[in-house]
């Protein structure tokens, strides 16, 4: 069972939780947006567990090689490749994407199939994924969300990194690859009518992201 919706308290003020619409919430975006900042306020307000994209990739590449799985370990194996052309870099986390598409289908369709609710949050998730009739074989039923949070300034995304990671040295390679990335992603939403959010201003993101999401109206709050 999910647990019983909280208050969140944002910028001062309890906000009361509500019963979400879906089952399975996919919280998209590139790498420095804010999706955790955000994620974690979500969950409280609907009363939800967070599975970061993070630990699937870790679980996975303990259980594999790779030669089993050479894109889920190219990063380890291929360091070097992160900074190849920041298009380049973003084709081969698309493609990552897409190798993990089976253990985030499973995770999906055991949510919708136990129907216990859950956010899903990390870089390699696809917006388009979203929109599947099914999910391991268990129907979507209108039971699966999904919102891409974006960072289109550059600046921005390196003052998160170093905000995030202070002894991260100079990223703005690292932030080039996010900003395209995020336009990717924010271009298969499109395509597949997944709303888009801006994570600036941060003042108002939480309730731009219910509101997004179908959810009740909330008054005007900044996301811890």
């Amino acid at each position: 069972m999910g647990h019983a919706p909280a208050a969140v308290t944002v910028d001062g003020m309890l906000v009361p939780g509500e019963r979400p619409s879906w089952r399975v919430l996919l919280l998209c975006g590139s790498s420095g947006t804010g999706k955790s900042r955000v994620g974690y306020p979500l969950a409280r307000h609907y009363g939800t567990p967070i599975v970061e994209v993070d630990d699937l990739v870790e679980a996975l590449q303990a259980m594999t090689t790779p030669r089993q799985q050479p894109l889920l370990h190219h990063w380890r194996a291929h360091p070097g490749d992160a900074l190849l052309p920041p298009a380049d870099v973003v084709e081969l986390q698309i493609a990552i994407a897409e190798a993990l598409i089976p253990a985030v289908d499973a995770v999906v369709g055991n949510h919708l199939e136990t129907d216990t609710p859950v956010i899903i949050e990390g870089d390699y998730l696809l917006p388009a994924f979203a929109v599947r009739d099914s999910f391991a074989g268990v129907p979507a039923g209108g039971q699966v969300a999904a919102v891409v949070l974006q960072e289109t300034d550059e600046a921005q995304l390196l003052e998160n990194y170093r905000r995030r990671e202070p002894g991260g040295g100079e990223q703005l390679h690292r932030a080039r690859v996010s900003a395209l990335h995020g336009e990717r992603l924010a271009a298969q939403a499109a395509e597949a009518g997944v709303p888009v959010v801006a994570a600036r201003p941060w003042d108002g993101v939480f309730r731009r992201v219910v509101a997004a999401l179908g959810g009740a109206s909330l008054p005007a709050v900044t996301a811890p």
